[in-house]
């Protein structure tokens, strides 16, 4: 005969083994969800940097001329001329967005180098001067806040170019001189 102690001890271990399944699933769960965002949200960023609309915007951008920060409010402020002034958040917000990815470290920094390489550098170096002195004039307390993801973004990039520089010396440009040399082209000129 079963006795009552035995059928209960195996319905508590019946528990733990349930709840043991459950954080295993569960941990699984979330793993594969984190991964699912990081590809969806990489996906979303090459869909709309891609966009006819995001190159437009940055020609644009890139186009823009001026002498200090007065004179980039007069021609391109909110009040002057807001389409302007609306692309112009609009590249800093998408370059503010892809900053928070790699902070949160759902896309890395040598990635974003891989893709586009010089184009977030450009765009902050360019817009470094009005974004400091719009900060400084118009931000609330604590300063330092508007897009400081894009600037995070910039430092995080330019240790990437760091590393790709080196990789290229060391490892790509003799690998190239092997492939010249097969084909029998010149041989590439020395890197200082």
């Amino acid at each position: 005969m079963v006795d009552l102690v035995l059928l209960q001890s195996v319905s508590y271990v019946a528990a733990a083994i349930g709840v043991c399944v459950a954080a295993f699933y569960y941990a699984f769960t979330l793993r594969e969800t984190t991964r699912n965002r990081k590809i969806a949200y990489t996906t979303n960023f090459m869909q709309q940097f891609y966009s006819k609309e995001n190159s437009r915007r940055f020609i644009d951008l890139s186009s823009m001329r001026w002498t200090d920060f007065d004179d980039f409010m007069k021609k391109y402020g909110p009040e002057t001329n807001p389409e302007a002034w609306n692309k112009f958040q609009l590249q800093l917000a998408h370059w503010s967005r892809q900053g928070m990815l790699v902070r949160d470290g759902l896309l890395s920094a040598g990635t974003l180098w891989s893709w586009w390489g010089w184009v977030p550098l450009a765009m902050w170096e360019k817009y470094e001067p009005i974004i400091l002195e719009y900060r400084a004039r118009y931000e609330a307390l604590p300063k330092g806040g508007l897009h400081e993801d894009f600037e995070d973004l910039y430092y995080a990039l330019i240790v990437e170019r760091e590393k790709y520089r080196k990789d290229f010396i060391e490892r790509k440009v003799p690998m190239r001189a092997e492939k010249r040399k097969a084909l029998g082209l010149k041989p590439i000129p020395p890197y200082t």
